[in-house]
């Protein structure tokens, strides 16, 4: 498996600023499989505001944002947010699926993998990035994320209709 590290908390999370729309890369295509087997992938998800967040159950950072990315899904879902929890844990669903209910997480979950995480760049974990209604990266969070800033920027997006 891609060998990946953690970041440690820290007193002040990671701001991003958002790109500017011209700037912006679309984001690399997903297809993974989520918690009740059925495929996700990332055009399905155009005209909405995706959070796409690379975490694991062994990551002290990613445990520190489930609770932001939860209240995120359920403050902003019905207003065009959708977060998608991509795990990179080596044991799969067998650690994954209990994670999830532990954590009452009401976000959609798929497992990733090596060609993910390597398509995305990732690293180190946690890493975020918030794609906007057209499919492109519009912030990128390596690290643990500041709660504000992800959610003003969350707020600006779903902005622009």
């Amino acid at each position: 498996m891609f060998s990946l590290h953690t970041y440690t908390a820290a007193a002040q999370g990671v701001n991003a600023a958002l790109q500017p729309a011209k700037a912006r890369k679309a984001a690399p295509e997903l297809n993974l499989e989520d918690s009740i087997g059925k495929l996700a992938s990332l055009k399905d998800y155009r005209g909405k505001v995706v959070v796409l967040d690379f975490w694991a159950t062994w990551c002290h950072g990613c445990k520190q944002e489930i609770p932001w990315f939860s209240e995120f899904e359920r403050k902003y879902g019905d207003k065009g947010l959708s977060v998608i929890g991509v795990s990179l844990d080596e044991d799969g669903w067998k650690v994954v699926k209990p994670f999830i209910k532990a954590m009452a997480m009401p976000y959609r979950i798929v497992l990733g993998n090596d060609s993910t995480a390597k398509e995305y760049g990732i690293g180190n974990m946690p890493d975020t990035f918030i794609i906007d209604r057209d499919g492109q990266i519009a912030a990128t969070y390596v690290g643990i994320v500041d709660k504000n800033n992800v959610e003003g920027n969350i707020q600006k997006l779903l902005a622009h209709n």
